[in-house]
């Protein structure tokens, strides 16, 4: 068992998809391990019919043709059993922040549900591995392991291999926060200033200002009124979910709180 004080349960997940755009590609499969703080796991594995043909590239990466989820069920037809099993959890695995989360999020609103990351620790292997040793999570489980990742780019096989770095991980570093609190911040380390998780938006003088691009520096209201050309760009782009709801809300008239200045 890991080498922490789970305080609630952790979902350690992974999945493999029809590609690796969030906002295009669907999940084919989805594998969690919820660990409890008693100490006791649950294991649960989900073969999803995307609905789409699987790309030949795809497949030769994790196994899965079209043939193999002819007959699953469709990501709608679980997601409700999946909220729950994330249900009150934080989240782990590898590369999650950058992929898994944003594929989860994307799922999610296609069926009409919100997959909500408020309140919840995020913890990903590989921000702590490649803050410590840049490579991939074979490399990973050999370095750190000295195991071989024979079932690599399996769901399930990936999940696995992920706890067991992340436990050898808090072996090797003693220095690594063993708190869920402060590692989740020490995996996303962020900057106060940004409004969003990617810092697409940031505060500046209490007003949410653009933090890209052409119109990088000039605030998020006089964007609003005088360019909705380039509002309705970043709605309708590859833009995280959450920079999204943000502009969506403001357009509303409901605008974020700005950071305190104690």
């Amino acid at each position: 068992m890991l080498n922490w004080k789970l305080d609630r349960p952790l979902a350690v997940f992974d999945i493999e998809a029809t590609g690796s755009v969030p906002r295009a590609d669907r999940i084919v499969e989805l594998a969690i391990v919820r660990l409890m703080p008693d100490k006791t796991r649950s294991t649960h594995v989900f073969r999803v019919n995307p609905q789409v043909p699987i790309p030949p590239e795809a497949t030769q990466i994790h196994g899965i043709s079209d043939r193999d989820v002819a007959g699953c069920p469709t990501f709608a037809q679980i997601a409700d059993e999946v909220m729950r099993i994330f249900e009150g959890c934080d989240l782990a695995g590898y590369n999650i922040i950058r992929y898994d989360i944003p594929m989860l999020e994307e799922e999610f609103a296609r069926c009409g549900r919100r997959f909500d990351l408020e309140g919840r620790r995020i913890i990903d292997a590989q921000r702590i591995f490649h803050r410590r040793e840049p490579r991939d999570l074979t490399a990973a489980l050999a370095f750190y392991c000295n195991e071989l990742h024979v079932d690599a780019h399996g769901a399930e096989a990936d999940v696995l291999a992920t706890i067991r770095v992340l436990e050898a991980q808090l072996q090797r570093y003693p220095d690594l926060p063993r708190d869920l609190t402060k590692l989740d911040e020490y995996c996303n380390p962020r900057d106060p200033s940004w409004v969003d998780r990617a810092g697409r938006l940031k505060w500046v003088n209490g007003q949410v200002t653009i933090n890209f691009g052409k119109k990088r520096g000039t605030p998020l209201a006089e964007v609003l009124e005088n360019d909705p050309g380039f509002v309705k760009w970043i709605l309708k782009g590859d833009f995280p979910r959450d920079v999204k709801e943000i502009i969506r809300a403001a357009l509303e008239g409901r605008w974020p709180t700005p950071p305190s200045s104690d």
